[in-house]
């Protein structure tokens, strides 16, 4: 483990490769999962504020299924999540021509129409952040999906992309540019050493 400031970071983020693969994967990881996008508490807010501009982008069955379940729920296991269609797709995925699953909220941003990019914790997949029981001290784990990321680890060796590289900007979005600097320099003395 990698300790920064109040961060526990795995070894992980820094040794292992990824660059993701939506050509071989096909978003799979807005589709698969035991319940939604986790949400920040603060991210509940971002949702409402943006939900009128992100509206247009999502399909019928997406929009009946917010009228159900509302923008957001409360999932006992992983506490606020957006809502998912019968356990599978997250409401805000959308579907491009060639069947790949993506952020309709992303695409809104994309577009210029909000300013805020997505969940921090879909923006950050493949690496999980999960808060320690006092809420002081934050785990920053590297969790690929074995199936759906298998694409993606192989295409991170082939290129040579450190996770912590391929994430850096939700890095940044998360932890601050301090943080990043501090793992970018821990990265760079660990290898040093090989």
């Amino acid at each position: 483990m990698i300790a920064i400031d109040n961060v526990l970071v795995s070894d992980k983020i820094v040794s292992e490769q990824f660059v993701c693969d939506l050509n071989k994967c096909k978003g799979a990881c807005c589709v698969d999962g035991d319940a939604g996008a986790p949400l920040d508490k603060s991210e509940l807010k971002h949702i409402d504020e943006v939900f009128d501009k992100v509206l247009p982008y999502l399909n019928e069955t997406s929009k009946r299924e917010i009228e159900k379940q509302g923008r957001f729920v409360y999932d006992r296991e992983y506490g606020w999540v957006t809502p998912t269609i019968n356990s599978q797709i997250c409401v805000y995925g959308i579907v491009d021509k060639n069947g790949i699953v993506k952020c309709g909220i992303e695409q809104a941003y994309l577009d210029g129409k909000i300013k805020w990019k997505k969940p921090i914790s879909c923006h950050l997949f493949p690496v999980i952040v999960k808060k320690s029981s006092d809420g002081i001290t934050e785990y920053a784990n590297y969790e690929p999906r074995e199936d759906n990321c298998k694409a993606a680890c192989s295409l991170g060796k082939q290129l040579k992309v450190p996770v912590y590289q391929f994430l850096k900007e939700p890095l940044v979005r998360k932890f601050g540019e301090d943080f990043y600097q501090a793992l970018e320099a821990t990265a760079a003395h660990l290898n040093s050493k090989k």
